[in-house]
């Protein structure tokens, strides 16, 4: 059908090749859609509203109880567990590194907090949290 409309061919390569490159930018930013979304639901997953009150039920006094130093811990260990995850299959993905590298110290100003007010506390939520080996 399109010989009917088209005299030569190298207009109906050309015209071929244009149909192509147009289907090949849709396609691509239909990946791209699909890619963004996949994103945003990998970061809600793994620090959903249940998986922090689970963290503060069992380490916090209960799940409301979010300001507690071993609550705060114990999920700032939970995020460095997920990032460093990320970090081993993106070796490359340095903003992530940072992220992990200010979370760890974050947690380690959080834990010598701690050890300087409270040593019993400090050395039951090391144990629990496998912090030390």
């Amino acid at each position: 059908m399109l010989h009917l409309f088209v005299g030569s061919s190298f207009i109906l390569i050309q015209l071929v090749n244009i149909v192509l490159s147009l289907f090949s930018c849709i396609f691509a930013a239909r990946l791209k859609k699909n890619y963004i979304k996949i994103i945003k639901i990998n970061i809600g997953m793994y620090n959903s509203k249940e998986a922090k009150e689970t963290i503060f039920k069992k380490h916090g006094k209960s799940e409301k109880d979010t300001g507690s130093t071993e609550g705060q811990i114990a999920l700032f260990t939970h995020r460095i567990e997920h990032l460093s995850n990320h970090l081993k299959s993106n070796r490359k993905d340095f903003n992530t590194e940072r992220s992990l590298v200010r979370l760890v110290g974050k947690r380690r100003s959080l834990l010598d907090y701690l050890k300087s007010k409270d040593i019993t506390r400090y050395r039951a939520i090391v144990k629990e949290l496998g912090l030390r080996k």
